[in-house]
């Protein structure tokens, strides 16, 4: 298949960590991935780390996206920082509210990404493609659906060129959202963002933070593995390879992987699919 593919990892807090992402980085790469992104912690709180592994994803010869998240930021740190990236070469940001550590109040001057989807395209021009974040089961935050499509249409209109989605496993919630966002008249590529499934508890505790819908069927077939970690790898491949496949089958323009700094399952999901390893 020749589909995009795009994978996410995030900044590593120890050598060790650093050294294992890098061999991680090196079994993805042979997927040829168009991008790898690097999140962003709360308020800017893994700017060194992320970074760093920017740097080096661009050195190791691929396109980096970096995450960039403005809650509690104030134009110069953000203008500063968006030369640092122009001056390491990267084209490519992920543009995101993001959220502040705990015990911080809200400050800063930027209150909605579209805020600073908005000050980028002001300051760089068309200097980076602005990637932004979508919710086809809803913003667990937001109001209402509508107001979640308007907050999302407010994004695009903005400047932001395409858009990764939450992870999702209702291929219907993505297909609706989709073609909400084609009927305010905007035409941005969406790409759904794939989580693979290793641990029924993390994929549980992650799904309840950010309001990531887990069919029924999933969650009981999950619960009653209990600790058998084969079934659920077994299992969560089967689930999320379907899902794919449907996605790509009815015309999604790429697929966004979340790596959790891990190649077994993402490959595992990619060769399933027919994509095959390259020098």
């Amino acid at each position: 298949m020749a589909l995009p593919l795009s994978f996410e990892f995030f900044p590593t807090k120890t050598p060790e960590g650093s050294v294992k992402l890098r061999a991680v980085r090196q079994q993805l790469y042979a997927m040829k991935p168009e991008f790898c992104s690097v999140t962003y912690g709360a308020g800017g709180s893994t700017h060194d780390g992320t970074f760093g592994a920017v740097r080096e994803i661009l050195a190791e010869g691929s396109d980096a996206a970096c995450h960039f998240s403005c809650i509690g930021a104030t134009r110069a740190t953000v203008r500063e920082q968006l030369g640092e990236l122009q001056a390491m070469g990267v084209k490519r940001l992920v543009a995101l509210r993001g959220d502040l550590p705990s015990g911080y109040g809200a400050g800063g001057e930027f209150l909605y990404a579209s805020d600073l989807v908005r000050f980028i395209r002001e300051e760089t021009g068309r200097a980076f493609h602005i990637e932004v974040a979508c919710y086809p089961e809803v913003h667990p935050q937001a109001r209402s659906p509508k107001d979640d499509l308007q907050a999302f249409a407010t994004k695009v209109r903005a400047g932001a060129d395409s858009a990764i989605t939450q992870y999702f496993f209702s291929p219907d919630a993505y297909f609706r959202f989709v073609d909400e966002v084609r009927a305010l008249g905007l035409d941005v590529p969406i790409v759904p963002g794939i989580m693979p499934i290793t641990s029924s508890t993390q994929l549980m505790r992650f799904s309840d933070a950010c309001g990531a819908e887990i069919p029924r069927w999933v969650r009981l077939r999950l619960q009653s593995f209990g600790d058998d970690i084969e079934s659920i790898k077994a299992f969560g491949l089967d689930v999320v390879a379907q899902l794919c496949e449907h996605l790509v089958a009815a015309g999604a323009p790429a697929l966004h992987f979340y790596t959790m700094n891990q190649a077994v399952a993402t490959l595992g999901v990619l060769q399933r699919l027919g994509w095959k390893p390259q020098a």
